[in-house]
C-alpha cells in the first residue's frame, strides 16, 4: 500500500511541477557551470547527511562573495538546487582565477553595443573655426583712403576666385567651398562695405557704383600689375555687383563670371516684400549658438547646419547695452540701393564677353531676356535642386564640383585661358 501511495503521489500534478522545476532548475545550473568550469568544481560538493549543520558552519565561518553579473542572474532565477547538492560560497582568490575572456564570455550582457552619447543641444550649433577651410586672413588697405577690407585667402595655384558674397553674409558665406576647392584653384572671398571685418568711411553706402569700385581696388592692392586670370563669383547682391564690375572691363585678366541664384526680374519683383521680410527676422539673440540655429531652423535662409556654424556668427555683433547679439549689417538702412542693384541686370549680364555661368535654385526665377539668352547659348545655366537661397552654403559639394567643371569646360588656368599646343595661356584683355 505503501508503494502504491508514494506511485501516486509522484504521479500527481504538483509532484510533476515540482520536478520540472528541480529538472529546470539543474539545467541553468548546469549551463551556468559550463560556462565557469573551475567555479563548477569547487563551488557545488555533494552533502550527504540531511542535518544541516555543515551547512550552517561554513556559512559562519565564510561571508559570500559577489558573483558577476550573469553569474547572480542565473542564479537568482534558480528556485531549488538538485537534491544531495549544496552551494558553496566562492571566496575573491577563486573569483580572481577565471579569466576575464571566461567572465566575458559568461555575461549576457557582453554583446550589446554601448549606449551612443547624445550631443548636447548647445554643442550642435556651436561656432565651428573658418581655418578649417580659408588658410588665411588679411586686411586690404586701400592707398589714400581710410578703407580696408577684409579678406580670407585659400589655395596656392590655378585661378582665382574672387567671391562676392550677399547682403547680410560675409566672405565666410564661401568657407566650406574654399575648403573643397583650394586644392585646384585660389579662393578670395571679400567683407564686402559695411559686412564683416571690413571697415570703411562710409559704411551706409552700399551701391553699385560704390561696392564696384570696391571690388576694383582690393584686386589692385593685392595682385598689383601681375593680376592672375580671375573669376568672379557673385551670390545674391554680390552677384549684380559681379556682373557689374564684369561690364566695366577693367580687368584685363577676368576670365569668367559665375551669378548664384540672382535675376533681374525676381529680384525687382521681391523689392516690395523686401522690408516686410526683413522686420520679420529676429532681431536679439542671446547666443550665438540661438542665432545659429535659428539661421538653420527659425525662419533664416540656411539648410547646411555645418555651413551656418561658420559663417554666421560672422554676421553677428555684440551690443553691450542691450547684453545681446545683433545683427553687424542693418539691410533695412540700405533700401536706397536696392533697385540700383538689379535694374537692367540682365542685359549688361548677357553683354559681359567673358564665359558665364547662371547657377538657380529654380527655374521659376528665369526672366524673359534670360531665357532667350540661355537658348541662344550665350551663358550656361545650371539649376541646384533641393537647396535655398545660399546654394554655396546648402550644397557645397555640388557648388564646388559646377564650378570646378566650368573652370575646365572654358579652359582657364593661372594666367588666363589654356590653348591645347600653346606653352603660355592666353590673356584677356580688356575691350576698347
Amino acid at each position: 500500500m505503501e508503494s502504491v501511495a508514494e506511485e501516486e503521489k509522484a504521479s500527481s500534478p504538483a509532484a510533476a511541477a515540482a520536478g520540472r522545476s528541480t529538472t529546470t532548475t539543474g539545467a541553468v545550473e548546469g549551463s551556468l557551470l559550463s560556462c565557469l568550469p573551475s567555479l563548477a568544481e569547487e563551488t557545488v560538493v555533494e552533502d550527504d547527511d540531511d542535518d544541516g549543520d555543515d551547512d550552517a558552519a561554513v556559512a559562519e565561518e565564510q561571508s559570500p562573495a559577489v558573483l558577476p553579473t550573469s553569474s547572480l542572474s542565473l542564479a537568482a532565477g534558480s528556485a531549488a538546487v538538485a537534491p544531495g547538492r549544496r552551494r558553496l560560497p566562492i571566496v575573491p582568490a577563486q573569483i580572481a582565477s577565471v579569466s576575464q575572456d571566461t567572465r566575458d564570455k559568461a555575461s549576457v550582457f557582453s554583446n550589446i553595443p554601448p549606449r551612443p552619447s547624445r550631443e548636447p543641444a548647445s554643442s550642435k550649433y556651436s561656432e565651428l573655426a573658418w581655418q578649417q577651410h580659408f588658410d588665411e586672413e588679411k586686411q586690404i588697405t586701400i592707398p589714400d583712403s581710410a578703407d580696408t577690407f577684409h579678406v580670407y585667402m585659400a589655395g596656392t595655384q590655378g585661378p582665382v576666385l574672387f567671391c562676392l558674397h550677399g547682403g547680410g553674409y560675409t566672405g565666410l558665406s564661401f568657407a566650406l567651398v574654399a575648403g573643397k576647392m583650394k586644392e585646384k584653384v585660389r579662393v578670395v572671398a571679400m567683407d564686402a562695405r559695411g559686412h564683416g571685418l571690413s571697415s570703411t568711411e562710409d559704411d551706409s553706402d552700399l551701391s553699385a557704383q560704390m561696392q564696384c569700385q570696391d571690388v576694383l581696388n582690393v584686386i589692385k592692392a593685392m595682385y598689383g600689375h601681375e593680376t592672375p586670370a580671375i573669376i568672379l563669383v557673385g551670390h545674391s547682391m554680390g552677384g549684380a555687383i559681379a556682373v557689374r564690375v564684369a561690364a566695366k572691363r577693367a580687368l584685363p585678366t577676368l576670365a569668367g563670371l559665375v551669378v548664384v541664384d540672382v535675376v533681374e526680374g525676381t529680384a525687382m519683383a521681391s523689392l516690395v516684400h523686401m522690408q516686410r521680410i526683413l522686420s520679420n527676422r529676429q532681431l536679439h539673440f542671446p547666443s550665438v549658438e540661438k542665432a545659429i540655429e535659428w539661421s538653420v531652423r527659425g525662419g533664416g535662409a540656411l539648410r547646411n547646419v555645418d555651413s551656418a556654424r561658420v559663417s554666421v556668427p560672422s554676421t553677428l555683433r555684440y551690443q553691450e547695452d542691450k547684453h545681446c547679439y545683433v545683427w553687424r549689417t542693418r539691410l533695412e538702412d540700405s533700401e536706397t540701393h536696392w533697385r540700383g542693384w538689379y535694374e537692367g541686370l540682365s542685359e549688361v549680364f548677357l553683354s559681359c564677353p567673358v564665359p558665364k555661368l547662371l547657377l538657380l535654385a529654380g527655374t521659376d526665377r528665369l526672366d524673359r531676356n534670360l531665357t532667350i539668352g540661355q537658348m541662344q547659348g550665350k551663358f550656361q545655366m545650371i539649376v541646384i535642386r533641393h537647396t535655398g537661397h545660399a546654394i554655396q552654403e546648402d550644397e557645397p559639394d555640388e557648388f564646388a564640383n559646377v564650378l570646378l567643371n566650368f573652370i575646365s569646360r572654358n579652359r582657364i588656368g593661372s594666367h588666363g585661358v589654356e590653348i591645347p599646343g600653346i606653352r603660355r595661356p592666353i590673356t584677356l584683355r580688356s575691350a576698347n
